[in-house]
């Protein structure tokens, strides 16, 4: 059995022993929303003239949904308890981490109430839905296939967990391979130690930063991080109770922003693949002055801090069906020999073709340097033959005239490519800046 973890409860007591405020009145409602300083970093009020996330099914693998809750009535869909082996993914227990689910769904769908839902939390993709996921004892794989075969385009796991299971390097896999992107948070003891599911190739891993931009002091590093987002008090849904309110830290935080962010993009692009929504948000990430000089990717900032306004309204093209994405089964990982066809990484299968291929024009290679060599052979002894049957030397070639030497040899167009392709997701030297939040 795999030890398992709440990202925003471990070292960061993001829940437990968390600030817990009741519902407040009208009077002090604008304070709420003002407290939720990240909407105002990721440009939200902008962002959502854009998109809002509307038919997205975003999945959430974690310790229950309250879905009764004011600010995520009828935003939460029915879900599925691996724990117990029923349909109510509901939380359980009375103190304040059994609620680290239903923070994180406010994140990512919570749409606020009261007149005009200025009142309450509201999450970056208010009109996505969330499919509640209560995990298991026993890895993410049962979960992950849930979450796809119920339609989720999106997947969040603010959790980790300490061992490595072949079942779950599948279950990434048969997700990537039907576009849904899978968000996870890099961990909070502030090291290198990040685990799974976000070390898994094909997951987006996350990193945190507090209200200035800079790295959260215990977000997880390496280089496994793709992005970065808010992580250092967040404030979201509570519990108990269906109108409480909790503030914390944590890349449980930074990872619910980040699948939000992906919900968006799904709104707007319905086409793109998973790999290709990815894309969009390495391309549009922005580095905070502060940490000028960086080489992208960097093992704390990834590809920079999302910018969801970006990533929503720049022209970028769709790229490559992967993106910045680590393909399963392109490393020595179980996901390669799954006994699900449908399952097996394209990119052992490209590469057994390119094999093949090279194969190919080597061997042909070979053949045509055969035959070049047969032809200046059988040149020379012709040319000695004239020059016996003529009794002198023979006459000069007729290629000699212009100064140009037998046979120059040709280029092979397999080989030696001029101008080597570029990985436009590696050391980039110059990144992006931006001044963090930006100024309104």
């Amino acid at each position: 059995m795999a030890f398992r973890q709440a990202m925003s409860a471990l070292s960061a007591t993001a829940l437990t022993g968390a600030l817990i405020l009741t519902a407040a009145p009208a009077a002090s409602a604008d304070q709420t929303r003002r407290d939720q300083w990240a909407l105002e970093a990721l440009q939200a009020e902008s962002v959502w003239k854009v998109s809002t996330g509307k038919g997205v099914i975003v999945a959430l693998i974690d310790n229950g949904v309250n879905s009764d809750h004011i600010d995520l009535k009828n935003n939460v869909l029915k879900g599925r308890d691996f724990k117990d082996g029923d349909d109510d993914p509901s939380p359980e227990g009375s103190n304040s981490g059994a609620g680290h689910g239903t923070a994180m769904a406010s994140i990512i769908a919570g749409h606020g109430h009261g007149q005009g839902e200025e009142d309450g939390i509201k999450g970056l993709a208010p009109d996505a839905k969330v499919l509640p996921i209560r995990s298991g004892t026993d890895g993410y794989a049962d979960a992950i296939r849930y979450a796809v075969d119920q339609g989720a385009s999106v997947i969040n796991v603010s959790e980790f967990q300490t061992q490595d299971l072949p079942q779950d390097r599948d279950a990434v896999a048969y997700a990537l391979k039907r576009n849904v992107l899978i968000v996870s948070g890099s961990g909070n003891n502030g090291n290198t130690n990040i685990q799974f599911p976000a070390k898994y190739p094909g997951v987006v891993a996350v990193g945190g930063v507090d209200s200035s931009g800079k790295i959260w002091a215990k977000s997880n590093y390496g280089p496994e991080v793709l992005l970065a987002a808010p992580a250092a008090r967040i404030v979201h849904a509570g519990w108990p109770g269906n109108d409480k309110l909790s503030i914390g830290d944590g890349t449980s935080d930074a990872t619910a922003f980040v699948s939000a962010a992906a919900a968006l993009i799904r709104a707007k692009f319905p086409d793109l693949t998973a790999g290709q929504i990815a894309n969009r948000l390495v391309k549009t990430a922005v580095i905070p002055a502060s940490a000028k000089g960086i080489s992208l990717p960097d093992p704390k900032y990834g590809y920079g801090i999302v910018n969801p306004l970006a990533a929503l309204t720049k022209d970028i093209p769709a790229g490559s069906q992967y993106g910045p994405l680590k393909v399963p089964g392109s490393e020595s990982s179980s996901a390669a020999s799954s006994t699900d066809e449908s399952d097996v990484g394209s990119a052992a299968e490209n590469e057994k073709a390119d094999q093949k291929q090279m194969l190919f024009f080597v061997a042909l290679a070979v053949v045509a340097l055969v035959v070049l060599g047969l032809i200046v052979l059988l040149i020379g002894k012709l040319s000695r033959r004239n020059k016996n049957n003529n009794g002198g030397p023979a006459g000069p070639a007729p290629y000699q005239q212009y100064g140009q030497q037998p046979f120059p040899p040709q280029q092979n167009p397999y080989q030696q490519a001029a101008q080597p392709q570029q990985n436009p997701y590696q050391q980039q030297p110059t990144p992006p800046h931006s001044d963090w939040p930006p100024q309104q």
